[in-house]
């Protein structure tokens, strides 16, 4: 049968999602505790992996197991095999059709950043701060450029091995909640690095430093070094995987995301 969980986790301390040889990651961790839950190697497929020290509130990930268990075994019994910094959410029988990465037609990320002149001990690995004072209104009138579809190769990071760096955004929004700044963006994919280099771009005009239609003129530079430098992993969730019916799984807690 195929399996499809939804899993949270606090990305700080491992070496991003993606299982790799002699090296604590995400994937590496999850791949263990479902294993012994199905008593037999479990091999994950997910709908995007992050980097080291990122957070995710939606990831999806599928696999097949010939084990035969109730499906909240995979829910209770391999959170009982997880370290507290990553959690089962759900889980659902899904037919072969499924693919965590292949299916999705979206996903969702939120930057979250401290802006305050102190930097927080509480929120350490878990907002990017910024002590200048930001301008969210000088930041929406920037963040409306990335909306479409368009190449987003200033914003690709050198290691990125996508064939295309085109990407097609349909949603960015930014708030202020009390000392944060909250930023969202939805696309159909993401490059290497994209939204990390974006906040990057939209703290230097939320700061003062650049006009809203810097923006614009990175954009149409199709170079990463047009750009401004990548932000801090710290602040970035992913927050949401989007999928056609009938795959409809549960939404990830608001409380986590301010």
């Amino acid at each position: 049968m195929r399996i499809a969980l939804g899993i949270e986790y606090n990305g700080h301390g491992y070496f991003g999602w993606q299982a790799q040889p002699n090296l604590h990651t995400v994937e590496g961790v999850l791949q263990e505790a479902l294993s012994k839950i199905a008593n037999e190697p479990i091999e994950l497929f997910c709908a995007g992996r992050t980097d080291a020290n990122v957070h995710a509130a939606g990831q999806v990930v599928h696999f097949d197991t010939r084990a035969k268990r109730h499906i909240d075994a995979w829910i209770w019994g391999v959170n009982s095999h997880l370290p507290s910094s990553i959690g089962v959410r759900f889980a659902r029988q899904v037919d072969h059709h499924f693919h965590a990465r292949f299916t999705a037609f979206a996903r969702r990320y939120q930057y979250i950043i401290y802006n305050h002149p102190i930097r927080s001990a509480l929120l350490s690995n878990r907002a990017t701060w910024h002590y200048y004072q930001l301008d969210i209104e000088r930041m929406r009138i920037a963040l409306k450029y990335l909306l479409g579809e368009q190449d987003f190769s200033s914003f690709r990071s050198s290691k990125c091995n996508s064939r295309t760096p085109m990407r097609r955004v349909t949603d960015v929004t930014i708030r202020r909640q009390a000392h944060f700044v909250i930023f969202e963006i939805e696309a159909n994919a993401f490059l290497h690095h994209m939204v990390r280099n974006i906040a990057g771009v939209l703290m230097k005009i939320g700061a003062g430093f650049k006009e809203p239609q810097w923006m614009i003129e990175v954009l149409e530079a199709k170079r990463r070094q047009a750009a401004a430098e990548t932000a801090p992993p710290d602040g970035l969730y992913l927050t949401a995987v989007r999928y056609p019916e009938p795959y409809i799984f549960p939404a990830a807690d608001p409380l986590f995301l301010l």
